[in-house]
């Protein structure tokens, strides 16, 4: 069944007032996830001189917004969540865009690449198709998406009061293509553990030059 425009706003607020509730424990919890193996995946491909400027996507208190900038570069966050959006820009120094992911104004052509680190699985499928195409606009061209989601099987709905979409590669490689993303690796997370014990699914993009100027903003 459609998400209807009301219930879209549900999703958003209590999957944001979720995150909000518990800022400080995530910061503290998360703070020490070493994630170094996603973000030399993102930079592995990058083109052109550094430094790079880098949109962190759900940058969440700042931690990885800190990383990228003490590797000298630039770094712009986004959350919708004004509590880690005040973390971020405390803890990283960086300008941090307090931005719902169903509502962007992103600039285009603007970032080199983009750091999606476990926050587009909170997307509802319906809107994906959408919000895809809008980071794919604001990338320069040959710019890299980097993505890590929880897999799945493609189960979609409320979890601990936040709204997930758990894909699986198959239907997560078909929702990039079409957003005119082309794929350069993937991966599961944590690296050297069974499959069963892999529970991340981290991809990485290059922007194409297909649906130049349908940003459906």
């Amino acid at each position: 069944m459609p998400i209807d425009p009301d219930q879209l706003e549900q999703i958003s607020a209590r999957t944001l007032a979720y995150y909000d509730r518990r800022a400080e424990g995530f910061r503290e919890g998360t703070r020490d996830h070493d994630v170094s193996q996603n973000i030399a995946a993102l930079l592995h491909h990058l083109r052109g001189q550094a430094p790079f400027t880098i949109l962190d996507f759900g940058c969440g208190p700042g931690r990885d917004l800190k990383a990228f900038t003490r590797l000298g570069h630039r770094a712009i966050g986004l959350d919708g969540t004004p509590s880690f959006v005040a973390m971020a820009r405390a803890e990283s120094g960086c300008t941090v865009w307090l931005q719902d992911f169903l509502k962007l104004e992103l600039p285009p052509c603007h970032f080199d690449g983009i750091f999606a680190n476990a926050s587009l699985f909170h997307v509802p499928s319906q809107e994906l198709p959408r919000v895809l195409r809008q980071l794919h606009a604001t990338l320069k061209p040959d710019g890299v998406l980097f993505c890590s989601n929880p897999r799945g099987n493609n189960e979609e709905g409320w979890a601990e009061e936040r709204y997930a979409v758990h894909h699986d590669f198959s239907a997560w490689r078909r929702l990039l293509s079409a957003a005119a993303f082309v794929e350069l690796e993937h991966y599961y997370r944590p690296a050297g553990l069974p499959r069963a014990q892999q529970p991340w699914l981290a991809s990485v993009w290059r922007r194409s030059a297909a649906n130049e100027g349908n940003t459906d903003r």
